[in-house]
């Protein structure tokens, strides 16, 4: 691409950057908190973001250095943004609603939405109201208490939570959802990382990561596979820094080259400032969309190949190598290039640098995880690592990134649909009442229920649902048939507009904000993608005085649904979160020090069997080795294969502004990235507008007015952003194992406008 292009619509094409972050990143930063926060509140919250004695980023779940290690402004420019989103001066008050009718405004943009600011009071969709109006507290909490008990059962019930909610607050939540009885617990795990758990329970023994940050310094050698820490995980590219700058080597394995694997601008050193900045992969694999299990696969079959194995982990440690190995041995090198788009001598390039490593972390986040082999996917990638013996080993290990700031730290305090009976066991044990055991629904299943009418409440711990989700056309249709639905949240959503013939919005405090309950001010805690949890206390007076905690909130509307079943202290436990946190101890495996260890200097660290003495909880004790096949996803003549994904100004649905940078994309989101040869092939031209088309069991759905910009990504792959093209994805179109949707793997066509 020559310059820049500038369409009708404003929107603006350029060159993709080489780096990411440097001083436009620091400018980016303060404009927009000044803008939104002014310069006391900005000063306020930038300066306790990430502290010890602050209050954890909402942006992502990358680990926090030690408290000794932290810098003044231990933030990037995603984080600064999510901090000004929530501080913003900005008010959504009860006469801003009387202004204006759901119809006007489910016709703004979701921009558009999220800058009318932090919602003052809770609200209230009457049936065949056109607006909402203020409720008092307790008339909410009775309105969603008499529907819930009137309802034929406790399963007619959905309780979905966003991976913003607290420790405390999940805790208490899924207390109170079993206490009612039911397991309809779906979350926004679900729609990512669920693959990861999936996979890692069933090899190595439990869902999580096996790393910790000191791990990232010391590796020899760091892959990162369906992920772009640049845009979705920006602190992480500090860690990358520090690894390199100790002579790691990188391996970026993505469909595009993104400009924060290439070159990192690390604004709190000279060299990112007025230097060239670090350069980071050594080797980048323009890997086809779906590819990763043969790859994986492949570099299997050449670690055998080379009798590269560490024998003596295997077998002190490991079930099913020689199955395994037998399989890989067989592989087809014709199959795995064309499904990956590799070489094999870029394969075998990269598998050398595995082969020559003595510890090696593998990397990766919902470019892997959303895909219907993604389960299998994961897997390979444990099996070369137990290949390797890179598990419970310094410098080395399994890294799934989760893009949540508190997604891991809910599904450790029970938010599942699944937990297992030890959890409901320790329960019982402690509250006196028998949970619910059979198992709930989660995302995917959920909607269905609610479409089918077999769900009648819909209530939401955050997030924003109906752009989170796969399918947003039946995702919608569904909300809408139901009873009541409730979304607890701080700013308006897309969400608030698709909604039940009765409707809530509850507003919550923020992490930025202080918390003063009737036992004195209170603070939360949260776990990030490394399994450290450490406490969280937000510096700024709540945005509005009718503001009410999630712990608040849940314990209350327990209060009003239960009353005085089961002799649960609902009252208690929202005085004083140490009471909260008292039971975690004694329910929650690996917490037993939780009350006393969570609000040192920089938390502490739950246990991980595999990474801190290489044992493994699976039924055999030992880690096991998966057989996979790998199946070449079918792509029709024409067609192209998507890959749904955020811009470099926006956090999962929020959307901060329209610009990405990295990309070259400023003043809009409606383009379609795809090859040149592509293009040519199908006759389509750079910057021509197009309607995007998907395909599925009998079914076509679509998004219309999509420019395409011809881009660097292998043949055959597209790329856009979400939440807009989620209604291309079909909800029956899920991961095998997970049910995660797969909305890393859409086929679709270009339609000209």
């Amino acid at each position: 691409m020559s310059g820049k292009q500038r369409g009708s619509d404003g929107l603006e094409v350029g060159r993709p950057k080489r780096a990411a972050a440097g001083v436009t990143g620091v400018a980016v930063s303060m404009r927009r908190s000044l803008e939104q926060m002014g310069v006391g509140r900005s000063a306020r919250t930038l300066l306790k973001l990430n502290q010890a004695d602050g209050f954890d980023c909402m942006s992502c779940a990358w680990p926090d250095p030690d408290p000794e290690h932290r810098h003044t402004a231990e933030f990037c420019e995603n984080g600064a943004k999510a901090v000004a989103e929530e501080a913003t001066k900005a008010r959504a008050t009860p006469e801003f609603f009387a202004l204006h009718s759901l119809e006007e405004l489910d016709a703004q943009s979701e921009h558009w939405l999220g800058q009318q600011g932090r919602i003052t009071h809770p609200m209230v969709k009457r049936p065949g109201g056109t607006h909402y109006e203020a409720i008092e507290w307790d008339d909410a909490f009775r309105l969603v208490a008499d529907t819930l008990n009137t309802l034929d059962s406790p399963d007619e019930a959905v309780f979905y939570t966003s991976g913003r909610t607290s420790n405390e607050a999940a805790f208490a939540y899924q207390l109170f959802v079993r206490a009612y009885g039911t397991n309809n617990l779906p979350d926004c795990s679900n729609m990512c990382h669920e693959s990861t758990g999936t996979a890692l329970a069933e090899s190595i023994g439990i869902g999580k990561g096996s790393v910790n940050l000191r791990d990232i310094y010391d590796a020899e050698l760091i892959v990162i596979a369906g992920q772009n820490p640049g845009t979705n995980h920006p602190r992480m590219l500090t860690a990358l820094e520090t690894a390199k700058r100790r002579g790691a080597k990188i391996i970026a394995v993505n469909p595009l080259r993104e400009a924060g694997l290439v070159n990192f601008r690390n604004p709190q050193r000279p060299r990112g400032v007025v230097g060239r900045g670090t350069d980071l992969a050594d080797l980048h694999l323009p890997i086809r969309i779906n590819g990763d299990l043969a790859f994986f696969q492949a570099l299997g079959h050449l670690l055998v190949e080379w009798d590269a194995i560490d024998e003596d982990f295997v077998a002190e440690h490991a079930n099913g190598f020689d199955a395994w190995r037998d399989h890989v041995r067989a592989l087809d090198w014709d199959f795995v290039c064309e499904t990956t788009g590799l070489t094999r001598e870029q394969i075998t390039e990269a598998a050398a640098m595995v082969r020559d490593s003595n510890a090696t972390i593998y990397c990766w986040a919902m470019g892997l995880t959303q895909h219907h082999n993604a389960v299998a996917t994961i897997q390979e990638i444990a099996n070369v690592a137990l290949a390797r013996g890179d598990i419970g080993k310094r410098g080395a290990g399994l890294c799934p990134v989760r893009g949540h700031s508190n997604v891991q730290g809910d599904r450790t305090m029970g938010i599942w649909e699944r937990m297992p009976p030890w959890f409901l066991d320790a329960l019982r044990d402690e509250f006196g009442f028998d949970p619910p055991r059979e198992h709930g629904l989660d995302t995917v299943d959920s909607i269905r229920a609610l479409r089918d009418g077999r769900a009648k409440v819909f209530f939401a711990l955050g997030g924003n649902f109906v752009h989170a989700a796969p399918d947003t056309g039946v995702t919608a249709a569904a909300l809408r048939s139901a009873e009541l639905t409730v979304q607890v949240s701080t700013k308006l959503n897309r969400s608030h507009l698709t909604c039940g013939d009765t409707a809530l919005i509850l507003p919550t405090l923020g992490r930025t904000e202080t918390d003063v309950q009737a036992g004195g001010e209170q603070f939360v805690s949260v776990e990030d993608s490394m399994s450290a949890v450490h406490a969280s206390r937000g510096p700024l007076e709540p945005a509005s005085e009718h503001l009410r905690s999630e712990v608040a909130i849940v314990t209350a509307l327990a209060e009003a649904t239960l009353g005085d079943r089961h002799g649960l202290d609902w009252a208690g436990m929202r005085a004083d979160y140490g009471q909260i946190r008292a039971h975690i101890s004694r329910v929650v495996r690996g917490c037993e020090t939780y009350p006393a260890n969570v609000d040192r200097p920089g938390g502490f660290v739950l246990p991980h069997p595999p990474r801190d003495s290489r044992t493994f909880p699976t039924d055999s004790g030992k880690a096991e080795f998966a057989v996979s096949t790998v199946e070449a996803l079918q792509v029709p003549e024409g067609h192209l294969l998507l890959q749904t994904l955020r811009s470099h100004d926006q956090f999962n649905t929020t959307i901060y502004g329209l610009s990405d940078r990295y990309r070259g994309i400023e003043g809009g989101r409606q383009v379609v990235f795809v090859n040149a040869d592509d293009l040519v092939a199908l006759g389509i031209a750079d910057g021509a507008t197009v309607d995007l088309v998907s395909h599925w069991d009998g079914v076509d759905r679509a998004v219309h007015g999509f420019r395409v910009v011809s881009y660097d990504t292998p043949r055959g792959s597209a790329a856009a952003y979400y939440p807009e093209t989620n209604p291309l994805v079909p909800l029956d179109s899920t991961a095998a194992g997970s049910n995660t949707p797969t909305s890393k793997s859409v086929v679709i066509r270009l339609v000209p406008a």
